[in-house]
């Protein structure tokens, strides 16, 4: 339970912090407003804050895909799998429904975005869906090559949750204008199926967060648990 209770906090604080600061802070004008490098540093330094107050106690998924690739190398059970997503999406529904009651309170401005995932005609760069896919795909893959390296029993200890949190960060520089970056079901559902009155098309798009990073995230599970990426006896 303490796992459980430990991914849906890491869950929501990925949510309210990164989500937050693309539609709260991201609406600013002036002094008040940030670009891609503000809120890619929101995503990333959320996780480098939930790595050490949750890590030792649940590792830190708060990523449903995160867990699938912990699961396929061999570092979880699937009981552990299906409980660390229940909470992870649990967490993510709550910090989106948070936030849609701060912004819901805002008197003009805000058009009923929460930060949702998407690709195509009206969406940022309006990138295609077979470039939304390979980069959310190969991004989630990435991310959990540094995950499971950083995590190893040989990797340099205390480090691994500023490695994590600034690879997220560079994901998101990288990825914004294509998908808002998810490589996190999760951080997809939440605010898609929170916001579903105001942007329907968010939660019909869901499956390309969905099965891209697991995709990715499986790949990297499967060189690790082969032995590929792992480090030489010593």
């Amino acid at each position: 339970m303490k796992k459980l209770i430990a991914e849906f906090i890491g869950t929501f604080t990925l949510v309210f912090f990164g989500c937050g600061a693309a539609v709260i802070a991201g609406m600013g004008t002036g002094p008040t407003a940030i670009d891609v490098l503000g809120i890619a540093f929101a995503f990333g330094l959320a996780i480098v804050a939930m790595a050490y107050g949750i890590g030792p106690i649940s590792g830190c998924h708060v990523n449903p895909a995160v867990s699938f690739g912990v699961l396929v190398a061999g570092r979880m059970s699937v009981a552990e799998f299906i409980g660390y997503v229940i909470a992870q999406v649990a967490g993510a529904l709550v910090g989106a429904l948070v936030l849609y009651l701060i912004l819901s309170g805002k008197t003009s401005g805000w058009n009923g975005g929460l930060g949702q995932n998407g690709w195509g005609a009206g969406y940022l760069g309006q990138y295609n869906t077979t470039s939304a896919f390979v980069f959310e795909a190969v991004a989630t893959f990435l991310f959990l090559v540094c995950i499971l390296g950083s995590t190893h029993g040989k990797a340099p200890v205390h480090f691994a949750g500023l490695a994590i949190g600034l690879t997220l960060t560079a994901i998101h520089i990288v990825g914004i204008n294509v998908t808002g970056v998810s490589v996190n079901p999760a951080r997809s559902i939440g605010p898609a199926l929170v916001g579903y009155g105001t942007n329907p098309a968010a939660v019909g798009q869901l499956w390309l967060f969905i099965i891209a990073p697991l995709l990715g995230a499986a790949v990297a599970g499967v060189l690790f648990k082969s032995g590929l990426l792992e480090p030489d006896p010593s």
